[in-house]
């Protein structure tokens, strides 16, 4: 039976951070991180933050009711200028093929892991702040959202969700008097705009490139994983994605280790073909479907330049920076064949 709780009276069990390896530096500064999924930050402040808008539907998924969204300490929580009992904030470190080419370690830019919510129902959420400050892998950037991208995946997040989508979730949107400078349409007008955060939902935010952190050399780039030749790490998240995320094939007996790892393959690819098969019922477009936006438990991920078709053109590009078509309407299913390819490749070495 569901209860209502607080959130200081949440249920943390940050299972990830027990299981994977932790970056032995603490301190925050942009880097390679090598032999580690997740390096410990803590969210940057925001000034008088003030919420936009909320999902009473998503929030309940973690067991917070509407009258808890009017406390005070509400929109602290949900910028991450106060941190609930039990969060540990951190940032996960994965690798991407963006636009057919490995860019070598990408990571959490922008994104800082709150912890894991186990419910009053036994169902557990990884809460994720979306903006909320720079952490070991913004590169250049400065680990801050805007309204308009925060507004954007947050309604899209909860549509996706609403016409029956598997999707990550998006709780809460906040906005802050904070600014930073952006060039909306990329025409040398940069202006400043309003810092925002959105507070995200989903059992794990594990994605292909997560494992591809251990890739070997790439002949194309010369570019390489943070942790190449860790298989020992790779073995410790594949175990524990499956014992975690597939129980039914964690508790496969007599079975060999191979066996397993190709069960849970061929349930990723069935997982990631429904996913874009809804997609093309419904005229959307993710725009930007690199491995690193690839869930291994098939939900949408990482709402960025997306589009919905408002006619019908098989052609269809939503993101203007796809100068070649690539991620088109037509292609999104042959481009999530290929993704799994480089997720097969991945795994390879086990």
């Amino acid at each position: 039976r569901q209860m209502s709780r607080t959130l200081e009276t949440l249920e943390f069990d940050n299972k990830a951070l027990r299981r994977l390896p932790l970056d032995a530096i603490e301190d925050n500064y942009v880097r390679s991180v090598s032999n580690a999924c997740f390096s410990r930050v803590r969210p940057t402040p925001l000034s008088n933050p003030r919420l936009v808008s909320y999902s009473k539907s998503a929030l309940k998924l973690i067991d917070i009711s509407e009258e808890e969204v009017v406390s005070e300490d509400f929109v602290q929580y949900m910028t991450g200028n106060k941190l609930m009992s039990g969060s540990e904030p951190a940032s996960h470190c994965y690798c991407g093929h963006q636009f057919g080419t490995f860019a070598g370690q990408l990571g959490d830019g922008a994104v800082i892991y709150l912890g894991e919510v186990v419910t009053s129902c036994g169902d557990r959420w990884e809460i994720q702040l979306k903006g909320a400050g720079r952490t070991p892998y913004s590169r250049e950037a400065d680990g801050r959202k805007v309204l308009r991208s925060s507004v954007r995946e947050f309604l899209c997040s909860e549509a996706m969700h609403g016409l029956g989508g598997a999707t990550t979730r998006a709780a809460t949107c906040v906005i802050s008097d904070d600014k930073v400078v952006r060039d909306m349409f990329y025409k040398g007008e940069p202006t400043l705009e309003y810092c925002s955060v959105i507070s995200r939902l989903a059992p794990t935010f594990l994605r292909f490139g997560s494992f591809e952190i251990f890739k070997t050399v790439d002949p194309m780039t010369g570019r390489r994983g943070p942790s190449v030749g860790r298989n020992d790490i790779l073995l410790s998240l594949i175990e524990y994605t499956i014992e975690t995320f597939f129980p039914e094939i964690h508790n496969q007996m007599n079975i060999s280790n191979v066996e397993k790892y190709k069960m849970f393959y061929k349930q990723v690819v069935n997982k990631t073909a429904q996913m874009v098969a809804f997609w093309q019922t419904i005229g959307f477009c993710h725009g930007v479907l690199n491995t690193d936006n690839m869930s291994i438990i098939g939900l949408t991920l990482d709402y960025g330049p997306f589009g919905f078709m408002d006619r019908f053109d098989w052609d269809h590009v939503c993101n203007t920076s796809d100068e070649g078509g690539r991620y088109s309407y037509a292609k999104q299913p042959e481009i999530c064949k290929w993704n799994l390819f480089k997720f097969a490749e991945a795994l390879q070495p086990i």
